[in-house]
């Protein structure tokens, strides 16, 4: 398969593969697609730390990582340039009235509190000053790719990222941010439909990839309900130059997916997530239950701008992770784990999507033959 992103990444397959499991990550690299590492949960020691295991594990072949550098949150306009200090500021505007209502969901359900020493990760990439010290991590790295989520990366970190010979890529839910995200230097457009796991926009992807491709001159990943050959297929008719994915990659056998999680994954249909304000503040596709019904509810105090929402639950889902609360455990997941429905290496999943897009596009020769 040859695009114009297979010949500026020299891989095989023009398949983006986006997890948090370093494993993943290479095993996907490996494979001849792209792994991309997600780096927001990681500080800059475990960051520096996973990349160092995939340099010795990728074979050579080309990686990227993922930061999420918001062109707007709570507290941009501070000052700080300090992490610590610009903690210590967001925690002084998270009202006490959003603080009870989480200890009393918490209650209801049982959950107990935290014991011995956990420290957490109240913050880590959700502003421009804490996600700087992972792109400078990351560039430090043979790495191929920097993507960016949540709006154009700052100008200068696509001019020092070209620096370096490392491409720039920015997901867009709509065309006009697809021409915000060229405009400050971004060589690939991932236009990312509805149906996405995480944070996305409203536009379905069937529907939101043609107008991107139109709307800017760079090559464009399809993104959003994509997990199989024939997605693949679709998304490259309508112009795409290959695929953006994510959340086919939460039940492969190297994925570091809780096992609870995973089982839920493998159960649920495409009718069981939701958009929800209530990870981060932004609207983010989550996996629907008791947790993301409880901040619909008429009780709810309405969830926080970002980055507050999630310094505000951070604690509370690193204790629901750690109890019996299987109903209140959420986390991102896309409309495509309807499919997905047995646990594979992810050489297997590559190879499959590969197989079935060929044999897509063979009988979509076959009957428009005239």
């Amino acid at each position: 398969m040859r695009t114009r992103v297979t010949d500026m990444f020299g891989i095989e397959f023009p398949i983006f593969a986006f997890s948090h499991c370093r494993d993943v990550v290479a095993a996907v690299s490996r494979a001849g697609g792209m792994g991309v590492l997600g780096a927001l949960y990681f500080t800059q020691e475990e960051l520096e730390t996973e990349l160092r295991w995939i340099d010795d594990h990728v074979d050579g072949r080309p990686y990227g990582v993922d930061v999420v550098m918001p062109a707007s949150y709570a507290g941009a306009d501070l000052g700080v340039d300090s992490p610590a200090e610009l903690v210590a500021k967001l925690q002084g505007m998270i009202p006490d009235g959003h603080r009870a209502f989480v200890e009393g969901l918490l209650a209801r359900h049982d959950v107990p509190p935290l014991t011995g020493a956990d420290p957490g990760k109240v913050l880590l990439g959700w502003t421009d000053a804490t996600a700087r010290p992972q792109v400078e991590v990351a560039l430090k790295h043979p790495i191929a790719l920097l993507a960016n989520a949540l709006g154009p990366p700052p100008a200068d970190v696509v001019e020092l990222a070209h620096e370096k010979g490392v491409k720039v890529a920015a997901l867009a839910s709509t065309p006009r941010h697809a021409v915000k995200q060229v405009e400050v230097g971004v060589d690939v457009v991932v236009a990312q439909g509805t149906e996405a796991g995480g944070h996305t926009g409203e536009i379905s992807t069937m529907v939101l990839i043609p107008q991107v491709v139109d709307a800017v001159d760079v090559p464009v990943l399809a993104a959003g309900g994509i997990g199989s050959g024939r997605q693949m297929a679709a998304g490259m008719a309508l112009g795409a130059e290959g695929v953006w994915t994510g959340s086919i990659w939460l039940t492969v056998e190297e994925a570091d997916t809780p096992e609870l999680a995973k089982r839920r994954i493998l159960e649920a249909t495409s009718a069981d997530t939701v958009r929800s304000r209530s990870w981060t503040g932004k609207p983010a596709r989550l996996l629907k239950n008791a947790w993301t019904d409880a901040w619909e509810s008429a009780e709810s105090p309405g969830t926080l701008p970002m980055p507050l929402q999630f310094m505000l639950v951070s604690e509370a889902l690193r204790r629901i992770g750690k109890s019996d609360a299987a109903e209140l455990a959420t986390f991102p997941a896309g409309q495509i784990i309807g499919t997905t429905n047995r646990v594979k290496p992810a050489r297997q999943v590559v190879f499959e999507m590969v197989e079935e897009y060929v044999n897509a596009m063979d009988r979509l020769n076959r009957i428009t033959e005239v």
